[in-house]
């Protein structure tokens, strides 16, 4: 392995033990106080949400106009990464900007922000499993990218069950149903809103919106990308490690 392997592994293991810590107190607080705000959001808002989430996940699954990625076969890690890196940043920038426009305007326009901020959000794994070398085309890879979705935007009661599916994914893939309808996604959807609710809502109001949605859509964004860099890290460095013993 390569002195950029080793700290990219030294940097997963952080990871891992993160993904594995149960909730403190202060999450256990702050998800009280979701669960208060979303009582005062107007039912249309949620619905609004919902079906913007429900049409995720179908256009995860079966969206030929996300598939067309070129899957990269060489390149180092590192030079790998460089270009995930790239996609990062260019993702968060565009994501910050799309935030402070519909930030601006309030309620009305900060309900289109939902499905354009997930529509970023979902093109960048697409995006990244291909600069990782895994073919989107596989249904199970779309499997994984929805898992790692789900890992980046979940409560951490949940968090340390999604990792557990994830590790050893190439084994267990195996063994996952090939029918979208033996699965169940209506978690994936209220963890997502759960998630989003106490971190977005303030971008509904007038005018302070505006900041406040680029800089949540900026830091959404790096979260999103670093746990998928870990996520293929997971995947990919092992295999490293067993070459060189």
């Amino acid at each position: 392995m390569t002195s950029y392997e080793y700290q990219a592994l030294d940097e997963l293991k952080k990871w891992q033990q993160e993904m594995l810590k149960g909730p403190s107190f202060t999450n256990k607080l702050a998800k009280r106080v979701q669960d208060k705000i979303n009582g005062y959001i107007p039912e249309k808002v949620h619905n609004a949400i919902t079906a913007a989430i429900k049409q995720l996940f179908k256009g995860v699954l079966f969206g030929a106009e996300l598939l067309n990625q070129r899957t990269r076969h060489e390149g180092t890690l590192e030079q790998r990464e460089g270009a995930v890196q790239a996609k990062i940043d260019f993702y968060r920038k565009t994501a910050a900007a799309e935030g402070g426009i519909t930030g601006a305007g309030g309620i009305l326009l900060g309900l289109v922000d939902f499905p354009v901020l997930m529509g970023l959000k979902v093109k960048l794994l697409f995006e990244l499993a291909a600069v990782y070398g895994y073919e989107v085309k596989d249904y199970k890879e779309r499997l994984y990218i929805l898992h790692i979705f789900q890992l980046a935007f979940c409560s951490q009661e949940t968090r340390k069950q999604v990792y557990l599916q994830m590790e050893n994914w190439d084994e267990k893939a195996a063994l996952l149903p090939d029918d979208i309808n033996e699965l169940d996604w209506r978690k994936f959807q209220q963890e997502y809103r759960d998630y989003l609710d106490l971190a977005k809502m303030a971008q509904l109001i007038p005018v302070i919106g505006a900041p406040i949605g680029a800089v949540v859509n900026y830091r959404l964004i790096i979260k999103l990308g670093k746990t998928a860099m870990n996520a293929y890290r997971m995947r990919l460095l092992p295999k490293r490690l067993n070459t060189n013993t």
